[in-house]
């Protein structure tokens, strides 16, 4: 008898300490891969948004989530490196922001689960079937950019009625994003009668050099064409616009708070908030290929009437009854 309530006992000594064991085992903490060609000081903003959305969601960094920022800091043949870095560090999802760090990060693994942001046309750039059906790997959200640079350059039209020649920035290191851009930039400058001067810029110092460029051929508008490294160097750029009394539009709502003078296009913010809710459901066990591509429902028109005082500009009232925000 005693024999057995001793076994019993030694039995129920080895289960408590297997519960027990198990309850001390630490639970796995997720990471998330962040892959950019920007910034981290420029792509605050974005960062932020994302960030909040987490936490919306119950994810705070560093305490039950884990986060591998990897920033190109506008080297764009830096991403497929800094892709194949997050691959080998295995972690959980990546996010990609915009079209060349997803398609780094698509071609670097085939199985880690990928959410694109912001991205242009992932359709055309090659990185999903569709946005009702993305399949494989990838799925997230779709800025629709290239589709409302038209209404971009009909604002700046617009706002100027007499402008017959505009200067577009934009940025050749970064090559399958922008050649959509710009395709959709002369259709929509052909349809307004309007000659287009491109400049190319891929940092601070050729920016500096293609204001230098419109200075000397005196042009009368600029169109900033949504890209990375001019979201990093958004001041940069609305100072020297200001310097030079040019009137300018963008698609980033943020280079109108840094002095531009309007932006039409979606939010980004919203977008990287929204890229939360996916890393939710694929760390929740959703396939990526059952998530649907969303695209912004809202588009934004944002005029800095300041920095039109600055230049000497009369923003028309059909122009200001239409803005959703004016900065005064």
């Amino acid at each position: 008898m005693k024999k057995k309530i001793l076994l019993s006992a030694v039995a129920t000594l080895i289960l408590a300490s297997v519960h027990f064991g198990a309850a001390q085992q630490p639970k796995k903490v997720p990471r998330i891969g962040f892959l950019a060609p920007a910034t981290r000081t420029g792509y605050q903003h974005q960062t932020d948004a994302f960030l909040q959305g987490l936490r919306e969601l119950g994810y705070v960094e560093g305490q039950n989530v884990a986060i591998e920022y990897r920033w190109a800091e506008g080297d764009f043949e830096r991403l497929p490196e800094l892709a194949a870095e997050l691959v080998r560090l295995k972690v959980d999802v990546i996010v990609a922001a915009v079209t060349q760090a997803s398609l780094a990060a698509k071609n670097a693994t085939g199985t880690i689960p990928i959410v694109i942001v912001a991205v242009a046309n992932p359709v055309d750039s090659g990185l999903i079937a569709s946005l009702a059906r993305p399949g494989a790997n990838i799925t997230g959200t779709s800025s629709m950019n290239a589709e409302v640079v038209g209404k971009q350059l009909e604002l700046l039209k617009e706002t100027l009625p007499k402008i017959s020649r505009v200067a577009a920035l934009w940025n050749p290191a970064n090559p399958v994003y922008q050649a959509i851009q710009r395709r959709e930039t002369e259709v929509a400058a052909r349809a307004l009668g309007v000659q287009l001067h491109f400049l190319e810029a891929r940092g601070p110092h050729e920016i500096d050099r293609a204001f230098a460029a419109t200075a000397k051929e005196r042009t009368k508008a600029l169109l900033v064409i949504s890209d990375p490294v001019f979201t990093s160097h958004r001041k940069r750029i609305a100072d020297h616009a200001a310097k030079q009394r040019l009137p300018t539009v963008s698609g980033i709502r943020e280079y109108v708070e840094a002095g531009g003078l309007m932006a039409y296009g979606p939010s980004f913010p919203d977008m990287y908030r929204r890229a939360a809710y996916y890393v939710d459901r694929i760390l929740k066990g959703t396939k990526p290929a059952d998530l649907p591509v969303e695209q912004p429902m809202k588009f934004e028109l944002v005029i800095n009437l300041q920095t039109a005082k600055q230049i000497g500009l009369t923003i028309p009232q059909s122009v200001l009854y239409r803005a959703d925000k004016v900065i005064k």
